[in-house]
């Protein structure tokens, strides 16, 4: 179908039209809204809201335009922020409770589901150091594929200003990964260092402690 017959199906109420809408962007939309969050069940949540928002406004579809994907894509970054500051109030709130008491630690039983987890993470020890609009337009410019248009309109900002957000959000990335990058090196040069056995007191190393030893007659 072209685009603009897409949009008027969908702000028609076409269910057809919805469902062939949701199988074409929800893995998109669910990768960006897992990049912004850092967290797959979060990820899901935005994803299932992304597409209850859209259909409950449908109608405010535009009747022409190009493919509806960075519209998706501006809802679920709208999601992702509200999920974000729900998650801050519930840390404050948790932050002036008093300390639980402690449980077992089942992290090794479940290490394996959460390889992916430790992968968002990873991404997100430096993507959580940009300010908010610098990493929403990080993620729909590099991530998603949008052009500057698309993105302005998922976000609802001049052209001009998703340039510049990106430009200091590429500036910012750069420093923070090498940082992060030489932080690495030096832990696991200390972690290597570490590990290597020392010798302990009055122990004699190399050709000196063949020598040292007693000869064949003299142990006799």
């Amino acid at each position: 179908m072209e685009d603009n017959e897409v949009r008027e199906r969908i702000r028609a109420g076409d269910r057809e039209a919805f469902a062939a809408l949701y199988d074409r962007y929800a893995r998109t939309v669910h990768q960006h809204a897992a990049r912004l969050t850092g967290d797959l069940s979060a990820a899901e949540d935005v994803m299932s809201e992304t597409f209850l928002a859209a259909w409950r406004t449908r109608e405010q579809v535009r009747a022409e335009g190009g493919p509806l994907g960075p519209w998706l894509l501006g809802i679920a970054t709208n999601k992702a922020r509200n999920h974000r500051r729900g998650v801050g109030r519930r840390l404050a709130f948790l932050a002036r409770q008093p300390k639980p008491e402690e449980t077992a630690d089942f992290a090794e039983a479940s290490a394996e589901r959460l390889d992916h987890q430790r992968e968002l993470a990873a991404v997100r020890a430096v993507l959580d150091r940009l300010r908010g609009p610098e990493r929403e337009v990080l993620a729909l410019c590099v991530w998603a594929g949008l052009d500057y248009a698309q993105t302005a309109d998922a976000l609802g900002v001049p052209v001009g200003t998703v340039r510049s957000r990106l430009s200091r959000a590429r500036k910012r990335l750069r420093a923070l990964t090498g940082e992060r990058l030489a932080q690495e090196a030096r832990e696991g040069q200390e972690a290597r260092e570490a590990r290597e056995p020392g010798r302990g007191r009055g122990e004699v190393g190399g050709r000196a402690a063949i020598v040292a030893l007693p000869s064949e007659r003299g142990s006799r």
